[in-house]
């Protein structure tokens, strides 16, 4: 199961070495991580998207506790749990006939996305979305000739406005049926 953490660090020169190489001295099985600046001058946030091992060990819970030992680690949250927005952002070249650009602009308005380059025979996709939709999308582009795909890795913000149900509903305690409401 993936789980999410994200980092609160004070930006330094040294500051996501350290935190590569825990990741990497760990062992941890990283899925994505992102980091940029944030809403604090000074501080970067970082999204990692880990995944725990078949083992039945929380790794999640011990990449949260490692972290919190580096220094310049200012937060450090597990928020696979909470509600939260996520995001991430793919580029993707596809080889298409003149029909076949028909087809992917018709798609464009049910996923959403971006044709940011058009040839006679290529299309650079831009999607902006939800890993679910990101997966549902590449899914269903899996009949194209796919030339290149680049992902930047998942960031995400805890929501403040309302429950989102889909993300307690994986809770390991949550034991109450939110099909029912």
């Amino acid at each position: 199961m993936k789980r999410t953490i994200s980092v609160l660090v004070e930006k330094d020169e040294g500051g996501l070495v350290r935190i590569v190489s825990l990741l990497t001295r760990r062992r941890f099985q990283i899925e994505s991580i992102t980091m940029a600046s944030c809403e604090r001058k000074g501080y970067e946030r970082l999204t990692i998207v880990v995944i725990n091992q078949d083992d039945g060990g929380d790794s999640a819970s011990q990449l949260t506790k490692q972290l919190r030992k580096l220094i310049n680690v200012v937060n450090v949250k597990d928020i696979t749990y909470l509600p939260i927005v996520q995001r991430e952002l793919v580029l993707i070249k596809l080889q298409v006939t003149l029909k076949e650009q028909a087809e992917i602009l018709n798609l464009a308005q049910i996923f959403r996305f971006k044709i940011v380059d058009v040839t006679d025979s290529t299309l650079i996709l831009e999607v902006t979305a939800d890993p679910g939709k990101i997966a549902a999308l590449r899914k269903t582009l899996q009949k194209y000739k796919l030339l290149q795909l680049s992902r930047t890795g998942e960031i995400a913000i805890t929501r403040e406005s309302s429950v989102d149900t889909s993300s307690i509903r994986d809770y390991p305690e949550f034991n109450i049926d939110v099909n029912k409401y």
